[in-house]
């Protein structure tokens, strides 16, 4: 009897499990632009046009191949509004029972699949490198989960910067050679742009007209939709940007969004990149020597290490992970980050980027608009629910611990041993942000004081109980406690004030 082959937005993958279990002779593939799926959170316009493109581009490469695919656009009379609701109605036109399919990233819709009548297989996702049980048995007994050694344990699973059972250049990690601010330069390349096509502009007037609303900017549309295109996007960053991704991967230049970024963490969480492929081309350009260590160690490092990680610790902690608080943080998001009006230069600039690119890099993410969430205490699943709707890589399973955990750490501690704050001055130093803004970073209170210098100081006295023991923040607590007595009190009496503003509604 035929059976459903279920192929989601971010599994468009030759080596699909669900795929290699099916039988192309005479079973159905079942793929759907939903609307559940497209307005669950508000997406990026950018994102819902890459993945609607790259899906339908994936389904006419499968078509032929050989195989029979079902495929259903949002716009179609009969669409079912939703993944179950497809997978019922094409299982009455098929007159099939049975669904094969390749588990999704996110606890939700894997629920919604377990809640369907069909007979459903739930097959492993085998395009990661570290299984589920892997990590589940890496992780039992150990006291804290720590990115670095489960890292180390990648690289030996892998072989990946291995000579033997030692790292290539003796040491497993050079991010200490990693923090370099960058200049300008009119000759850096920016990553390939992708020239529209038949499919591509049918995508764009499609959404266009059904989310207008939606934050983000959708024209003009550059990104890759399929895997050529994601090919030489990967070929482009291993020539032109990887000898100098490591130094420059904190960087931040108002006018440069790309620097040396490789801009194709979409094309891997979409499918259309394998993330071991990725990792062994940048290896190789360090054996053929055309990028130093330092870079291809600390690019493989995000992709073998953070993110498999990151997929590890959403499905070991479970689905009430997205609602952690840890810290209890209550505030409102600001209105700034959906578009409207801040005096903070470098909040400006990450969040018009993210607006214009659906792209941010991890520091401006992590330091810029994470760091100021954190500081003000803004309710972590208000974050989350933004990080996801805006930016073109976003995806549950990754997005949620780096937010949940690494960012906000509202869980706690179970992704990092402290939390990821500071004042205006690393942001100074990373970036050239701080030189047109209203505030001046170098002042630490009066009404030009920059409001990551008040909030950070705020912050911690705020949560000190909770942290002051903590090794890695008792040297923070000790710098407040020899400022002069008025001094601290006006620091901290500022950063309510600033915190009051916030909450009114304000324009900071």
């Amino acid at each position: 009897m035929v059976k459903l082959v279920l192929v989601l937005g971010d599994q468009l993958s030759d080596n699909l499990s669900a795929l290699e279990a099916a039988d192309p002779e005479r079973d159905v593939v079942v793929m759907a632009e939903v609307a559940l799926e497209a307005e669950y959170v508000p997406h990026h316009p950018k994102k819902i046009a890459f993945l609607f493109t790259a899906m339908r581009k994936f389904a006419a490469y499968l078509r032929e191949k050989g195989w029979q695919v079902a495929y259903t656009t949002l716009d179609a009379r009969d669409n079912a509004g939703s993944i179950p609701g497809e997978l019922l109605r094409r299982a009455e036109e098929f007159g099939a029972r049975e669904v094969i399919a390749t588990e999704p990233g996110e606890w939700r819709l894997i629920e919604a699949l377990q809640d369907t009548p069909l007979d459903l297989s739930m097959l492993p996702d085998t395009r990661f490198i570290c299984t589920r049980r892997e990590f589940e048995d890496w992780a039992r007994g150990r006291k804290a989960l720590r990115m670095e050694y489960f890292y180390r344990e990648m690289r030996r699973k892998t072989g990946l910067l291995m000579d033997g059972d030692k790292p290539v250049g003796g040491k497993w990690n050079y991010d200490h050679e990693n923090r370099k601010p960058a200049g300008a330069d009119l000759f850096r390349k920016a990553p390939p742009q992708a020239r529209g096509d038949v499919i591509v502009d049918a995508v764009l007037d499609l959404v266009e007209a059904r989310f207008p609303d939606n934050f983000g900017t959708l024209r003009p549309f550059h990104f890759q939709t399929d895997r050529a295109g994601a090919l030489r996007a990967l070929d482009h960053f291993i020539t032109h940007a990887l000898p100098d991704f490591g130094s420059y991967q904190d960087a931040m230049l108002a006018g440069d969004p790309y620097l040396y970024h490789a801009v194709i963490g979409l094309y891997i969480n979409a499918g259309l990149l394998d993330p071991l492929e990725v990792c062994e081309k940048a290896a190789k350009a360090h054996d053929e020597g055309t990028a130093p260590i330092n870079s291809v160690e600390g690019f493989i490092r995000q992709i073998l290490g953070w993110r498999e990680f990151m997929r590890g610790i959403y499905f070991l902690e479970g689905p009430d992970y997205v609602r952690r608080n840890a810290l209890n943080h209550q505030r409102k998001l600001p209105a700034f980050y959906w578009g409207g009006e801040t005096r903070m230069a470098c909040l400006s600039h990450a969040i018009a980027q993210t607006r214009d690119l659906a792209y941010a890099h991890h520091i401006q993410r992590l330091m810029v608009t994470g760091n100021f969430a954190l500081l003000a205490g803004i309710n972590p699943a208000e974050v989350h629910e933004w990080y996801l709707a805006v930016y073109a890589d976003a995806y549950e399973w990754v997005e949620a611990p780096n937010v949940i955990g690494m960012s906000q750490f509202a869980d706690g501690g179970v992704v990092g041993s402290k939390p990821y704050v500071s004042s205006g001055a690393y942001i100074d130093r990373m970036s050239d942000y701080c030189g047109d803004c209203h505030y001046r970073v170098k002042d630490k209170t009066g009404e030009k004081a920059c409001p990551f210098n008040l909030l950070y100081w705020n912050f911690l006295i705020r949560h000190r109980e909770r942290f002051e023991g903590n090794p890695r923040m008792a040297q923070m607590y000790r710098t407040f406690d020899r400022m002069l007595e008025d001094r601290r009190a006006t620091v901290l009496r500022e950063g309510d004030a600033l915190l009051a503003r916030l909450s009114a509604g304000e324009v900071i």
